[in-house]
């Protein structure tokens, strides 16, 4: 594994993990993509909150890959997928860190959703 270049240069900006103890369900279109009790809540300067689930627990069958990778200085290089969902497609709404920085490998392979840029999935607690 390798230091994050992002905390090394910009020591302040921070970026929170946190395993939650509720459930977290994430929906679109009414069908249940993710639930889990198992997830780790991202809080990151300048970014909305993230929540990083298992993919034990996401249906993964709903997801295809993408060509589309991002960089990020802090947490490396994310790989996403679409879905398919009430007959459309919801182009690159999930990814993945599939080998993070040191930091925060405890995202490493997990997936987050855009619960922000796409109003037809949503991300909620679950008694």
């Amino acid at each position: 594994m390798t230091r994050s270049p992002g905390h090394r240069q910009h020591p302040d900006h921070k970026v929170a993990e946190r395993h939650l103890s509720e459930r977290i369900k994430v929906s679109a279109a009414g069908e249940t993509l993710a639930d889990s009790a198992d997830v780790i809540k991202v809080e990151e300067d300048g970014s909305p909150v993230r929540y990083y689930f298992p993919r034990t627990d996401v249906d993964m069958k709903r997801l295809h890959s993408s060509s589309t990778t991002s960089q990020c200085p802090f947490k490396g290089v994310a790989r996403y997928f679409s879905i398919e969902t009430d007959g459309k497609e919801l182009k690159d709404a999930v990814w993945s860190y599939e080998d993070p920085y040191e930091e925060h490998l405890a995202l490493k392979g997990r997936v987050a959703f855009y619960d922000d840029r796409l109003p037809q999935i949503s991300i909620s607690p679950r008694p």
